[in-house]
């Protein structure tokens, strides 16, 4: 089939059902995606509730950009061959195609913003060409920072490894370069220079505006300046920057924002964080500000409720490690509460916030289960090794591990020295140490190694656990008498 009447067949068949991601299979796939430059496609399995929640946001993406980059979607329990040949292992997985070769992972938002904006980059050209004063005020007049390189001219070699470096990272920044001899004249640029422009929503007293870098322009040390600078002291999180802010030892001031209505009044709380900020830097600590809106969820994680304090911003911290702590005093104009919650934070005095469920009345079943508030006492016990699984209640892999799972606590109910847990993950902090992506995700707990829990990757069945356990035990498993032989 033509290429131009396969295109037409696909849209057709999309708007039939109503929906603007085209749903691809095992048949169609490679013919489907080859004919586009760029197509993003989500695996994902319907009983996922991480895909429930991204297939409105996803939808309403493919909407925006269908008339620049398709979206595509493709159900991993009816296409397997299609999901096996890209290494899908957990759902949802995107991932960007161009040309029906696979490019990379999309590790972007997964807000229908966010997904927009990340492909409309990879859709255009890297770094857009800047000509005029008017081209470079509307540029870096933009929500996100910019970044420009000031050339002599076209066939300049920082210009080339400048492109190379906006090619390899217009995932995440927003780049621009010029040769017009005005404009660099107007930056004080006397050669070559590469300059970071703050958006003007974010531009404060209490740091520059614009940022130079100083050094040779090359791939390596464009995209280390561009990561130690482009958010500044205190940008703002939002779902479409939060993957890149999140992972770190970070301060949120979390409050009502909305700099397309109210600039100012968002600005108010933010230079208070940031004179704060400004006595605490160097210290490893992270500062942002976000909206309580978009950050509701994020609220909830620490203890705080939307409604707890106004207008007044709410400041929950987490670390790299995942330890949380939330300031209960109000905060205030002056900045003094801020200054006092960090002084105690870096003085080791606050507690740690930890969301648990209650532990149950009765943990007499095969399978123990752990909570947050237990995971110490239970897991972490030094006396035995433990298997954890941390499980999603609607999850419909761990509904078809439980019996299995009880099965192989029931052989080992009379060992000492092995215990099989669960905890739902839904409800509970995950402790530090264990990285729990997707469902059912088990992990091993041996006596003397609590700090170094391995991931299991066997199978599923009893015999598969009962042989990893008699190979990695500290002690050999004791079975029931029916199974002593396996």
């Amino acid at each position: 089939m033509p290429v131009s009447l396969l295109c037409l067949a696909l849209c057709a068949a999309a708007l039939v059902a109503g929906s603007d991601v085209l749903e691809l299979g095992d048949a169609d796939f490679a013919s489907a995606v080859a004919p586009h430059d760029v197509v993003l496609v989500e695996f994902f399995a319907p009983w996922c509730g991480h895909c429930q929640k991204l297939a409105p946001e996803f939808e309403a993406a493919a909407t925006r950009l269908k008339t620049t980059v398709p979206l595509a979607k493709v159900d991993c329990t009816v296409n397997s061959e299609t999901c096996s040949r890209f290494g899908v292992n957990g759902y949802p997985t995107l991932k960007i195609f161009h040309r029906g070769e696979e490019s990379s992972v999309y590790d972007g938002p997964r807000t229908a913003e966010g997904i927009v904006s990340y492909m409309k980059k990879q859709a255009g050209p890297s770094s857009v060409e800047l000509r005029t004063k008017e081209d470079l005020e509307a540029f870096v007049n933009n929500f996100d920072a910019s970044v420009v390189g000031f050339f002599v001219d076209g066939d300049s070699a920082g210009l080339a490894e400048f492109l190379k470096a906006a090619s390899a990272m217009r995932d995440g920044y927003r780049f621009a370069h010029t040769t017009a001899p005005s404009l660099r004249e107007a930056h004080a640029v006397t050669a070559e220079e590469v300059l970071l422009f703050r958006p003007p929503r974010l531009r404060s007293k209490f740091e520059e505006a614009v940022l130079r870098h100083a050094e040779p322009i090359t791939p390596g040390t464009l995209r280390k300046f561009i990561r130690d600078n482009i958010f500044g002291l205190c940008p703002h999180l939002t779902n479409e920057n939060r993957e890149q802010l999140m992972g770190r030892d970070l301060l949120m001031a979390i409050y009502d924002i909305d700099y397309l209505r109210n600039p100012k009044g968002s600005n108010y709380w933010r230079n208070r964080v940031m004179k704060v900020a400004s006595q605490f830097s160097g210290r490893g600590l992270s500062f942002v500000v976000a909206d309580r809106a978009e950050l509701g969820e994020e609220l909830e994680e620490f203890g705080l409720g939307v409604a707890e304090a106004g207008g007044v911003p709410l400041v929950a911290l987490r670390t790299a490690a995942g330890h949380k702590y939330s300031m209960k005093e109000e905060f205030t104009a002056d900045g003094r509460a801020l200054e006092r919650f960090l002084l105690d934070y870096f003085s080791g005095r606050l507690k740690r916030y930890l969301k648990s469920e209650a532990p149950p009345e009765h943990n007499d079943g095969p399978v123990k289960v752990v909570v947050a508030e237990t995971f110490d006492d239970i897991v972490n016990d030094a006396s035995r090794d433990v298997l954890v699984e941390f499980y999603a209640p609607w999850c419909g892999h761990c509904k078809s591990l439980e019996p299995k799972y009880t099965e192989l606590a029931q052989q080992l109910a009379a060992d000492p020295h092995i215990l099989i847990t669960k905890m739902d993950a839904t409800t509970n902090d995950i402790p530090p140490g264990y990285d729990v992506q997707g469902f059912p995700t088990i992990y091993f707990a041996p006596m003397g190694q609590k700090d170094s829990p391995r991931r299991y990757e066997g199978g599923r069945e009893v015999s598969d656990f009962l042989s990893y356990l008699k190979r990695e035990a500290t002690h050999t498993p004791v079975l029931s008498s029916a199974k002593q032989d396996l």
